[in-house]
């Protein structure tokens, strides 16, 4: 679904990631594993297009994107969960549902996508009305999701979905990412701090280091090699955010 050949990109003249190889392949959830700094968001912003790429190509279902606006890649059905939700705080909760089908033209689907969101959330249902940035982190998080979705994707990147909520709302967080892969059929690159969690549901990953991919492998190979469990799987079993 997802092919992405010898990538660099970065902001200016500095790269932040360096002839970056990755695969998804569709129904999959894939992780990306890494320290603060190794270039997971870069990635997730060049494949959204939010960033140019310096060098390399990307393919989704075969067509080339690398170099095409955020919103033409959006319309073929990849759609970014950002770090630290991105929700638009003085718009209300309708308002930013709303935002998420902007680029649709299917009228007729997106009243029962909405309805699919609020049975995945009905505590952002109750809250409609209200301004997005007078929510709790937690309830964000479900708009965050909610709204995307409501752009129709088929490909997920979601980046530090769990960030900065209490294990409870992590753990609701978890079995909403691993619902929508296995009833909805969402295809999800997630990069996520917390690796034991990760590893657990995804299918695949990939270890970052400044910039590099340096590991790859099956979920349940990475959770065994001593390098991960060292770095990212010790006691408190979590990696700093990107």
């Amino acid at each position: 679904m997802l092919s992405i050949e010898g990538v660099s990109s970065g902001y200016g003249e500095i790269l932040a990631i360096q002839d970056v190889d990755i695969m998804v392949h569709k129904g999959e959830i894939v992780v990306l594993l890494g320290a603060n700094g190794a270039g997971k968001s870069t990635l997730l912003r060049t494949i959204s297009g939010a960033l140019r790429p310096t060098k390399g190509r990307i393919f989704y279902q075969g067509q080339r994107i690398d170099g095409k606006k955020p919103h033409l890649i959006a319309g073929l059905g990849i759609i970014q969960i950002q770090e630290g939700r991105g929700i638009l705080n003085r718009m209300t909760v309708k308002e930013n549902l709303d935002m998420g089908a902007y680029l649709r033209s299917d009228k007729d689907k997106i009243a029962g996508d909405l309805e699919r969101v609020f049975q995945k959330f009905p505590r952002i249902k109750e809250r409609l009305g209200q301004n997005a940035g007078t929510l709790s982190g937690g309830e964000q998080q479900m708009l965050a999701i909610g709204r995307a979705l409501m752009a129709n994707p088929e490909l997920l990147l979601m980046d530090e979905p769990s960030l900065g909520l209490s294990p409870t709302l992590v753990e609701f967080i978890f079995e909403t990412i691993q619902e929508l892969r296995t009833k909805d059929g969402y295809t999800i690159l997630l990069v996520e701090q917390n690796a034991n969690q990760a590893l657990n549901m995804a299918d695949r990953g990939y270890v970052m280091e400044t910039g590099r991919v340096v590991l790859q492998g099956e979920s349940q190979a990475l959770r065994d090699s001593e390098e991960v469990q060292k770095a990212y799987l010790g006691r408190s079993a979590r990696v700093v955010g990107s």
